[in-house]
């Protein structure tokens, strides 16, 4: 049996949870939709990874659950480095899906919040611990923060089968993202909430 006590990963752990949410976006609409390759896939999410949220560890808020989980949340004021995702999405990118790509990012934009707020770029279980809980613990776990500090939280779910997840813990969908023949991506908020 997984245990559920979330704890914060450090950058000595940073590999190991890049492998988790490697594994967790193996089935990934979105994720496999920009890299339907496996040998290109298995090269290019871990340094996506890194770009999109391991800004998370030096920010004491990238979270797991032992081996089994993760999610990297960045809290107001910290971000992803933009650059280095662009040169590799330019790098790595399917030919057939990169030009729809950065029509994604522009929507993505859009619906990213301008006040201060926390912000999930990923979370993830491992294939063989999901369907135990594992995600609802780590949403549990950086919600309450966000409602300590009173302030919103928002992602992008790139898979239609978790919304109702993060639907249960306080999100609202605001809109869809879509364009040419990428699956659809839901941009969602969390206002804090009184506990």
């Amino acid at each position: 049996m997984t245990t559920q006590k979330v704890e914060t990963a450090t950058a000595a752990e940073e590999a190991a949870v890049f492998a988790v949410l490697t594994l967790a976006f193996s089935g990934d609409p979105a994720t496999r939709w920009t890299w339907p390759d496996p040998k290109t896939y298995l090269e290019a999410f871990p340094p996506f990874a890194k770009a999109f949220g391991g800004a998370a560890f030096g920010a004491g808020s990238a979270h797991r659950i032992g081996s089994a989980g993760a999610a990297l949340w960045l809290p107001p004021g910290v971000g992803s480095d933009e650059a280095a995702i662009g040169a590799l999405m330019q790098r790595t990118a399917d030919v057939k899906t990169a030009a729809d790509g950065p029509q994604i990012m522009q929507q993505m934009a859009r619906y990213h919040p301008k006040e201060p707020h926390w912000y999930l770029p990923l979370i993830g279980i491992d294939p063989a611990h999901q369907g135990r809980g594992l995600g609802g613990a780590l949403m549990r776990h950086a919600t309450e923060i966000c409602d300590r500090e009173r302030v919103p939280a928002y992602l992008e779910s790139s898979n239609l089968r978790n919304v109702p997840l993060y639907q249960r813990h306080g999100f609202e969908v605001m809109g869809k993202i879509q364009a040419g023949s990428s699956p659809v991506i839901t941009p969602m908020l969390r206002w804090p909430q009184r506990r």
